[in-house]
């Protein structure tokens, strides 16, 4: 959840230090903005500043300092252990005066080594479990003067998921970090070696890049890198080219990141359909490492994630039991693994998670193969710790995703799901092979229709500005539909901090109808008129909320005159027509998107930093 930067440079690009990680912070601020701090190596001594707030609030207290330091560190934090303040923001700085330490991530025996502390006298000035840390690493460095040896003894105390990131005042020229269950990579530049939370923390200087594996200690010089486990054995990182550039990372002419990433959506469908069917016009995955006869075996599946990635994975449901034959189940990755579910060698569990770090994910994964399932995951992040620990992984190449509130990523995992559905059916023979090139064929097109529906969007602005006042919305869907109902009533309450619902058409008169009161907006998601069952329902639903003096705003197909019978048209969005019904997501959700991103903007609020929000939860 917090975004952490490390630098370290040869003596004669020395004068970087700061601005380097101020940029990488900058970059990695939709981490967690509470706080903000640096901490730099000058003339023996550190140098620390924090700051709470958002980053701009430390930027105005440093921006007078001048300073030559070639290795710092700094940290922009979502709290979890105290609130954010000045005194609980990171760096920390040691009772000696000697290291500066950020931290990820949750110390759970931290009372009890602040319990150690307590008897050598050494006492916290925060209400943090890092700065515990940052005193023990000071008491481990006393042993023998080597920061290196003194983290990697440190990570072996430790419980929990962490990672530390620590400079010595005595030692210019190198950093030294730990990590468990928590991420960190290795950034290679010319004579400057990076350490961050993600690649976006040093993209604006190299793209070169290394992995590093689970329970290891690293170190950076502005030369070279070495990496231990916690035993003490060598190892090594694997290393990566990232392959995106800081245009990426930006906001090119757009006003907020929301902005451009749903204006990158179609891309977003493009690139994760790219280069998926070879010349016999098969699908090939050459990301899967699991073997073809294991996955025919399979007799059920299980989808796991959180938030807006369990929406793609109810969106997958209805894709892969349709196209494959085979049981599905979408289960909260946190709940998961505590509810002892039966899970075997015949179970394929497909974890979703945009950053590859999603904690409560992550550990969901690890039960899974602890009972013998093969777990595939669907990320947009090369070499994360999710896509290391399964047996297959296909990825998005959604690009960066930089707003807080996810709008690319959750129509690019719903496009790998349509993927991995097509290709078990492939596999398992469920489907003709005819039906799988006339799918991928509409698959191939909705990058196209998403770019209509975008050309819309004024429209859909101007209804949410009429709306800016309400205080309550509901979301209705059936079939596929109803997870983009979820999706849309999530994107209201993450950005426009208002009541919002979604619910399952059909459940409309065993409950939620008595919510509904004169004149409460109801977006109704209506499924294409080809599906006439469920289509003539929705609409017995719009009548059924019309009559008890809802406002009705439907988001249907342009050839759906039956809609206007019973809605507004200056309600009705309008989507192109002729979808596959189970592809309906993909459009539908864009409106749903903007409409929570306008609302949000006309009430004032910060459209990519919505409040007590991180863009990845690495924390259980």
């Amino acid at each position: 959840m917090c975004g952490i930067v490390g630098y370290v440079a040869s003596e004669n690009i020395s004068d970087k230090a700061r601005d380097v990680i101020i940029e990488g912070l900058a970059r990695l601020e939709y981490r967690g903005y509470d706080s903000a701090g640096i901490a730099l190596v000058e003339d023996s001594s550190i140098y620390c500043q924090k700051k709470e707030g958002r980053l701009d609030n430390l930027r105005s207290i440093i921006s007078s300092h001048s300073s030559s330091a070639r290795a710092g560190i700094g940290h922009t934090r979502w709290a979890t252990h105290g609130g954010p303040t000045d005194e609980n923001a990171h760096p920390h700085v040691s009772f000696d005066k000697r290291v500066a330490l950020v931290h990820n991530g949750i110390i759970e025996n931290y009372k009890d080594l602040a319990n150690e502390l307590a008897q050598k006298n050494i006492l916290s000035l925060s209400e943090t479990d890092s700065e515990v840390a940052v005193h023990h690493l000071a008491l481990e460095l006393e042993k023998d003067n080597d920061l290196f040896e003194a983290m990697r003894r440190l990570a072996c105390k430790l419980e929990g998921s962490f990672t530390l990131v620590a400079i010595d005042s005595h030692n210019d020229g190198e950093i030294v970090a730990a990590r468990r269950n928590s991420p960190l990579v290795v950034g290679i530049g010319e004579g400057a070696y990076y350490l961050g939370s993600d690649v976006a923390a040093f993209v604006g200087e190299t793209r070169k890049a290394l992995e590093l594996g689970q329970d290891t200690v690293v170190r950076i010089t502005p030369t070279d890198v070495d990496v231990v486990k916690f035993d003490g054995s060598k190892t090594q990182g694997t290393p990566f080219e990232v392959d995106w550039d800081l245009d990426a990372a930006g906001k090119g002419n757009f006003d907020t990141f929301m902005d451009k990433e749903i204006h990158e959506e179609p891309a977003a469908v493009r690139k994760t359909l790219t280069s998926r069917v070879d010349s016999a016009n098969r699908l090939v995955l050459d990301e899967l490492r699991i073997d073809e006869s294991l996955l025919r075996e399979v007799n059920r599946i299980i989808v796991v994630a959180c938030g807006t990635a369990s929406y793609a994975g109810h969106v997958a449901k209805y894709a892969l039991e349709q196209w494959c034959r085979i049981p599905v189940e979408v289960e909260l990755a946190h709940e998961f693994r505590y509810r002892e579910c039966i899970v075997n060698e015949k179970t394929l569990v497909v974890a979703i998670s945009q950053s590859g770090e999603t904690m409560d994910t992550l550990m969901a994964i690890r039960h899974a193969r602890e009972n013998s399932s093969k777990v595939l995951a669907i990320v947009n992040t090369y070499g994360s710790t999710i896509a290391r620990e399964s047996d297959a992984v296909l990825y998005t190449h959604a690009g960066p995703e930089v707003a807080v509130a996810s709008t690319k990523a959750f129509v690019a995992q719903i496009t790998a799901c349509y993927i991995l559905g097509l290709y078990l059916a492939q596999v398992r023979e469920c489907v003709s092979s005819e039906t799988i090139t006339n799918t991928l064929e509409e698959l191939n097109k909705m990058p196209g229709r998403i770019e209509d529906v975008l050309a819309c969007e004024d429209a859909v602005r101007s209804l949410a500005r009429s709306m800016a006042d309400v205080q309550s919305v509901l979301f209705l869907g059936r079939h596929v539909g109803f997870p983009v109902a979820l999706e849309g009533a999530l994107k209201l309450k993450e950005l426009a901090y208002i009541h919002a619902e979604g619910f399952a058409a059909g459940e409309l008169k065993h409950g939620p109808i008595a919510l509904v009161e004169e004149d409460m907006p109801i977006f109704v998601i209506v499924p294409p008129v080809s599906e006439d069952v469920i289509h003539s329902k929705v609409i017995s639903n719009v009548q059924e909320v019309r009559a008890r003096g809802a406002r009705v705003i439907a988001v249907a197909e342009e050839n759906d005159l039956a809609v206007g019978n019973f809605v507004d048209e200056e309600y009705i969005v309008r989507v192109p027509s002729g979808v596959h019904a189970l592809m309906m997501p993909l459009v539908t959700v864009i409106p749903l998107q903007i409409f929570a991103c306008e609302l949000a903007r006309v009430k004032g609020y910060d459209v990519d930093k919505p409040r007590n929000l991180a863009k990845s939860v690495t924390v259980e």
